[in-house]
């Protein structure tokens, strides 16, 4: 027998979500990927040792470096992105901040679109500041000028999401990256509420990737995780990256040139900041992601196909001032959804409420089969008023900005039964006045 899916990129999506990354004659054949609940590996002797420190040699010693467990877990992410390399790290959140003290030093500046996840604005703008990174904030997401006149000698990066949260506004991926190439800095782009099922950003002129992998590609709400994925095409030696040239110089020696260059971005990452601030995922959350990725494209096909049938019933409901999803044709997004998500935009859909704030609050206090929670990408359905929890903190001004008000509440619709939710919605909506 030779079995080498593991290895075969020229095998379809749905294929590879099971098999990429993992060959079982390594693990003692068993099918499944093993958790290697350790914490450290034997080093073998002084010779493989100092192999493993300098990096010459590709192994496991301590486990907050690497794990075999979560190797399998970034070659697969890795394939289903068509990326060069990944990194897996403790949460969302470690993924973006560990990404952006990665691409910036003292001084240097981000600059992102307005519409993004309310942990990822205040991180931008409160908690990266106090270590000398800012952040310039794009006044008009859908002008590709308003990006131009941002950016400046200090730029790192530009940054955005594939769908808003919480408004599902869509930007021009294609355009931006073309603008951020022209300026020599990478385009980061998160793409929690896509997957690589349903957009592939590298392929629209992205560099950089990450995820909340808490949400879809976990699935079922269970693990806590973050994923980093690189293009393997931008050229960090470029002049705009000293941290990348010395990095380089200290590692072309022990790592094979080229390869060095494709994986840059990810060896630093690894390196310098998962192995000394310590943001390591756990091998346990591993299986349990891959797991939940056996089946992300059944579960995208479903999530999506209810997102669509949920927002044609609001969007035609009297109680319902508004429906943001780029599903439906009056939507302002939706030529680039069509664009870009052609197997549908998401399951999540924001919708703003006749009666504002106590008309909003109602419809959460009579529904049954959503639970209120602020999590997304559930295979259950959840419901959330953004105001009072993901945007909690700040202003009026900034949450308007993300297309927050106090009537908007947030829906991420699972993949039960459609009339079900329907229905839910539909009884709940007749306790608001």
């Amino acid at each position: 027998m030779s079995y080498e899916a593991y290895k075969d990129e020229s095998l379809g999506f749905t294929t590879r979500q099971l098999h990429a990354g993992y060959n079982p004659a390594e693990h003692y054949r068993s099918k499944a990927v093993p958790i290697y609940q350790t914490a450290v590996f034997e080093l073998g002797d002084y010779d493989r040792c100092v192999r493993l420190f300098d990096y010459s040699e590709e192994g496991h010693s301590y486990v907050r470096f690497s794990n075999p467990t979560n190797d399998v877990l970034e070659k697969r992410i890795a394939s289903l992105e068509g990326g060069s390399a990944a990194l897996s790290l403790a949460s969302g959140m470690a993924a973006i901040s560990n990404t952006f003290l990665n691409l910036c030093n003292s001084g240097d500046q981000i600059v992102a679109v307005q519409t993004l996840y309310g942990g990822s604005t205040t991180l931008l703008s409160h908690i990266l500041p106090d270590y000398g990174i800012t952040c310039r904030f794009v006044e008009d997401e859908n002008d590709i000028e308003s990006y131009r006149k941002e950016i400046n000698e200090h730029t790192k990066a530009i940054y955005i999401e594939a769908l808003g949260n919480p408004g599902m506004n869509i930007v021009d991926i294609e355009k931006i990256a073309e603008l951020a190439h022209e300026y020599g800095i990478p385009l980061v782009i998160d793409n929690t509420f896509a997957t690589p099922y349903l957009l592939r950003p590298f392929e629209y002129g992205a560099d950089i990737v990450c995820y909340s992998a808490t949400k879809y590609l976990a699935g079922h709400g269970i693990a806590i995780a973050g994923l980093v994925v690189e293009n393997g095409k931008f050229d960090y030696l470029n002049g705009r990256f000293p941290q990348f040239e010395s990095f380089y110089d200290e590692y072309k020696n022990c790592i094979e040139p080229e390869q060095l260059k494709r994986e840059l971005f990810t060896k630093r990452l690894r390196i310098r900041f998962l192995t000394d601030l310590g943001a390591h995922m756990t091998p346990q959350t591993a299986f349990y992601l891959m797991q939940g990725m056996e089946t992300l494209s059944l579960r995208m096909e479903r999530h999506t196909y209810n997102a669509q049938k949920l927002a044609e019933f609001l969007q035609a409901h009297d109680k319902i001032e508004s429906v943001n999803y780029p599903g439906l044709e009056e939507n302002p997004y939706h030529e680039l959804a069509k664009k870009y998500f052609p197997k549908g935009p998401g399951a999540i859909l924001s919708i703003n409420v006749k009666g504002g704030r106590e008309a909003a609050l109602k419809l959460i206090e009579h529904v049954r089969v959503f639970g209120y929670m602020v999590n997304v990408g559930d295979a259950k359905s959840l419901i959330v008023h953004p105001a009072s929890s993901t945007h909690f903190g700040q202003t009026v001004e900034e949450r308007a900005k993300a297309g927050v008000y106090e009537n908007t509440l947030r829906l991420s619709v699972g993949i039960e039964d459609v009339e079900d939710l329907i229905h839910d919605l539909e009884q709940a909506l007749e306790y608001v006045e």
